[in-house]
């Protein structure tokens, strides 16, 4: 009689899953404009499952704000940038502006902070992820208009806003992304720093379950 074929056991199941992540690549999706004045809603727990249905592998979403890290085999962001949006505008109906980085384009965003005050007050931090580098960004009309507390540094695609008051009635928190020229997306500190830890865990954790797993099979 011919044995039976049987589905992995967990512990296989588990190993194979962890070497698949190891392989991938570990990204960053912020999204913009989503969940807001009861407009655009969108579910992370639903958004995370779609994703995963997508190709997508270990999707982590943090806050209703719109934040995804994930493992996908991808080169480059903007192919994932596509997806997410495509996936998001045939379940919802609308297509959020989309903002793939990379674990190692986010970790140098944060090591490039130039206010390691900023962890003390990590909600006065605002953190502008652009599009590209700006071509013309006005400087001199962002000095003009912020307040005498505020303090802003621009360093190829980032734009880091210090804000002790908060950006709710900064005008030059209003008015960056026209006065840079480009398509931002912003993140407080606390949300920054949070994803670098996702990041890196799951890049970590991914790496050393492949290997446990190699050693177990020996």
């Amino acid at each position: 009689m011919a044995p039976q074929l049987t589905s992995p056991v967990p512990r296989v199941d588990c190993c194979l899953r962890r070497v698949k992540l190891a392989t991938m690549g570990t990204w960053i999706a912020l999204l913009r404009g989503i969940n807001v004045g009861g407009r655009n809603m969108l579910p992370m727990k639903r958004l995370a499952a779609l994703l995963e249905a997508a190709g997508c592998a270990g999707v982590r979403t943090y806050i209703q704000s719109g934040n995804v890290v994930f493992a996908h085999p991808a080169r480059g962001a903007t192919r994932l940038e596509k997806l997410i949006a495509d996936v998001i505008k045939s379940e919802f109906g609308f297509s959020p502006q989309v903002m793939v980085l990379s674990a190692a384009e986010l970790a140098a965003a944060a090591e490039a902070n130039p206010w390691l005050e900023a962890n003390d007050a990590p909600t006065s931090l605002h953190v502008y992820f652009l599009a590209s580098e700006p071509a013309a960004p006005d400087l001199a009309a962002m000095k003009a208009i912020k307040r005498d507390n505020e303090r802003f540094v621009l360093r190829g695609r980032v734009f880091y806003l210090f804000a002790l008051d908060g950006v709710g009635q900064s005008k030059l928190a209003e008015r960056a992304e026209r006065l840079l020229g480009v398509a931002a997306t912003a993140r407080n500190w606390r949300t920054v720093t949070t994803l670098v830890e996702m990041a890196a865990e799951k890049a970590g954790g991914a790496i050393r379950g492949a290997r446990t797993c190699e050693g177990s099979g020996r």
